[in-house]
């Protein structure tokens, strides 16, 4: 009982408002140094106007948006864990290039399940359109 209170009384609106800047302080890191970033925002703007012109369907906007989403997650992540390995282990390390390696390769795997996915959605209408 005395940690349900404890924690209610360490909620406040400027704990929150920190927190929501300190994300969007670490998107705007990864903005500055993530120039990959932009090549993925400006494929998910193309995809969602597309979205718009081909007026898919709420299913299959939610499964672009989740693609987008996973895009950009990875993106995060991957930055971060380059950004940690870098702290853990400044001088040329082969773990800490493996490591960095596979958290690169996360983000080409979510790459891959956004192009999977836009083109499922996608293809056939381009193909439609074009007959």
């Amino acid at each position: 009982m005395n940690d349900h209170k404890n924690y209610s009384q360490s909620v406040s609106i400027k704990g929150i408002i920190n927190s929501f800047t300190n994300a969007f302080n670490g998107f705007r890191v990864l903005l500055v140094h993530e120039y990959n970033l932009y090549i993925q925002i400006t494929c998910g703007c193309i995809a969602t106007v597309l979205g718009f012109i081909f007026n898919i369907s709420p299913v299959e906007w939610m499964l672009q948006s989740i693609a987008i989403g996973l895009v950009i997650f990875s993106e995060l992540m991957n930055t971060a864990i380059e950004k940690i390995m870098d702290i853990v282990r400044p001088e040329y390390d082969k773990r800490v290039k493996d490591i960095k390696d596979m958290a690169a390769a996360s983000v080409l795997f979510t790459v891959a399940i956004a192009i999977t996915v836009g083109s499922i959605i996608y293809l056939p209408l381009v193909i439609i359109f074009f007959k």
